[in-house]
């Protein structure tokens, strides 16, 4: 097959990797000219990976994002979430003939609050694509590029298109499950980034492991009761999208959302974080959210509550924390 991989980031680069090692035709696709120029020329991407990481030498690059999809038959999606619909508008208005869709950020619509996927349908007529598939799970771009073992999931509402993307991905480094519960899968990998923000304040607070595993605990908690209002099947809630990527999230240093809370819990608060931050950190905004969908369902979400209170209330994380640990006492799985 031929893919179009459409960001030339730490995720858009490993992926590209993947598809070629699989020995697919890709072309590469970014708006920053430089980025592409190293690419074409060194095949390296040191804005994202050492100079020691080189990329396949048949990898195709441009900046042209009709050259991108033309000829097209899979157009894989690796930028972030704020990004989508303006991207999405461009393909729309390019796309002649019937694609592959691959959604892989994390995140939701930050004009609709939509999942990713109902924003694709909303904006890539049926005609033009098969049913939109999400590539998610527990995966360090960082890791994926030096061909580490990692296992992620193909879910798609059609089975089928879910087993396509899924036998085009998988190797013997990169194994790929498919699962049918879209509603599940997209709503446990964006709400995962906030509770790893709160994993990473911990830790930058200077709280140890069991503050981190009842952290994640909880937040777990959070997710399965959001799922249970929100659709989605608890098995995907446990499965490589939910649990899996929960904790590759809330325990590594490679986790943009954990690095963020951890510079937050450092400063005990979230000013100076927010007036420097220059990395894209899905969490910041899939807080607000997240949390605007438990107020409106009536979900009790404490720890996502105590995020959005760091970020965008003043809020001192050590008095947040405290008081999430002086809140009233209740059974455990209430």
């Amino acid at each position: 097959m031929r893919f179009a991989v459409l960001g030339a980031g730490s995720w858009g680069s490993s992926l590209a990797q993947v598809l070629l090692d699989n020995k697919h035709s890709v072309v590469i696709y970014d708006r920053n000219v430089e980025t592409i120029k190293e690419i074409k020329e060194k095949k390296t991407n040191t804005k994202y990976f050492p100079s020691s990481v080189v990329l396949p030498s048949e990898l195709e690059t441009t900046t042209d994002l009709k050259d991108a999809i033309e000829g097209a038959e899979g157009v894989v999606i690796a930028v972030p979430s704020a990004a989508y619909r303006s991207i999405l508008e461009e393909i729309a208005s390019l796309l002649d003939h019937k694609v592959y869709i691959v959604s892989c950020a994390k995140g939701y619509d930050q004009q609709t609050e939509k999942r990713l996927s109902d924003t694709i349908r909303e904006i890539i007529p049926s005609e033009m694509s098969y049913p939109i598939v999400s590539l998610i799970g527990p995966s360090h771009a960082e890791e994926v590029i030096l061909r580490m073992l990692t296992c992620v999931t193909s879910t798609c509402l059609d089975l089928d298109t879910a087993k396509v993307i899924q036998s085009a991905f998988s190797n013997s480094y990169f194994r790929v499950y498919n699962n049918t519960d879209e509603i599940g899968a997209e709503n446990a990998a964006a709400i995962k980034n906030v509770i790893a923000i709160a994993s990473g304040i911990v830790a930058g607070l200077g709280y140890g492991d069991n503050t981190k595993a009842a952290l994640i605990t909880r937040g777990l908690a959070e997710i399965l009761r959001f799922g249970q209002k929100e659709g989605g099947k608890i098995t995907t809630y446990l499965g490589l999208t939910g649990i899996g990527d929960l904790m590759v999230t809330c325990t590594s240093l490679h986790s943009r959302n954990f690095q963020a809370g951890y510079k937050i819990g450092k400063d005990d608060g979230a000013e100076i974080f927010l007036k420097e931050n220059k990395m894209t950190v899905e969490g910041l905004r899939t807080c607000k959210i997240v949390l605007d969908k438990a107020k409106k369902d009536g979900i009790d979400m404490p720890v996502v509550k105590a995020v959005y209170d760091v970020l965008y209330n003043g809020c001192q994380p050590s008095k947040i924390v405290e008081q999430l640990m002086l809140r009233p006492l209740k059974n455990e799985f209430e």
